[in-house]
């Protein structure tokens, strides 16, 4: 079984409760089909976990098979510098199939975020960084496609559909 190396840490992207009984970590691609279906069950767990589920996405483009998806983290970074990455990210995921320069700026305006410091934090090289460092991680622990999830900091393998994955989820809350 492969473990999360680097295990979840204040750089990551983090929602729910700090102290919750599951962490459940994403690595996941913004243009990746399969992530976009993952994206509304994984919305369903935290709904449903409240404070038993804190949830990390960490970014891992397939630039391959998902030519947007690159820049697609790097909108979500940059508006995370601006407090509103996890706006972003369901913005994306909520558009997938539309994620050109344009969409990306057009959905970052929407959000309120100054478009001129988006734009430079991107050009600046500093969040490709951080990007690279999440691919890096993702390959150290063992992740060979998207979405690959972590629960607790064990790479899960199992079926990841919302009835299966509540059920393994609540298993361990409950045991």
């Amino acid at each position: 079984m492969s473990i999360l190396h680097p295990p979840v840490s204040k750089e990551d992207h983090v929602q729910g409760n700090k102290n919750a009984k599951i962490t459940l970590l994403e690595y996941g691609d913004y243009q990746c089909p399969f992530c976009g279906h993952a994206y509304p069950i994984v919305k369903k767990l935290q709904k449903i976990f409240g404070n038993d589920l804190q949830f990390v996405f960490r970014n891992f483009p397939i630039v391959e098979a998902h030519p947007n998806a690159y820049n697609a983290a790097l909108s979500a970074e940059a508006s995370g510098l601006q407090g509103k990455f996890w706006e972003m990210h369901d913005i994306i995921f909520e558009n997938q199939n539309s994620l050109g320069w344009d969409s990306l700026i057009s959905y970052a305006r929407s959000l309120g975020i100054d478009t001129n410091k988006f734009k430079k934090d991107i050009e600046s090289g500093h969040l490709q960084q951080r990007i690279d460092g999440d691919l890096e991680s993702g390959l150290r622990s063992g992740v060979n496609g998207t979405p690959s999830f972590f629960i607790n900091g064990k790479k899960y393998n199992g079926d990841w559909e919302y009835k299966t994955f509540q059920q393994v989820l609540s298993d361990m809350i409950h045991s």
